[in-house]
């Protein structure tokens, strides 16, 4: 255990990436990120930037990955944040998965306007359904 306070608690990961690497958790049993309230947004970050300037500071770390599966690659199904000490040349190469190119332009204004519609039908930041 790193970090332990009444929303929150931070533990080392069983299988690290680095030795540090750590999970950020919120108490209350919430299953992804889109699941999070509103209120507690700041305060789980707050805690993930905590621990990353922590890895900076206590371990020599120049730096640090700070990552939230949803669903998608989710081994438990709890939000967790995960952040990993980093170093250069450590070996971690970008993301964990390859990279893509959209088909033409058309394609890149596509998926762009499906999103911004997407995000024009949800209520505004703070405001949960």
């Amino acid at each position: 255990m790193v970090l332990d306070d009444e929303g929150f608690v931070a533990f080392l990961d069983v299988r690290p990436l680095f030795p540090g690497h750590t999970l950020v958790v919120p108490r209350a049993h919430v299953e992804t990120l889109v699941d999070l309230p509103s209120e507690l947004v700041g305060p789980l970050f707050g805690r993930a930037r905590r621990l990353a300037r922590a890895m900076e500071d206590g371990l020599g770390a120049a730096g640090s990955f700070v990552a939230c599966n949803n669903r998608v690659s989710q081994s438990v199904p709890h939000l967790h944040v995960h952040v990993v000490p980093r170093k250069p040349k450590d070996g971690l190469r970008g993301f964990f998965w390859p990279r893509q190119r959209y088909a033409d332009d058309a394609h890149v204004a596509e998926v762009g306007a499906a999103l911004r519609l997407a995000l024009g039908a949800q209520l505004p930041l703070g405001e949960d359904r």
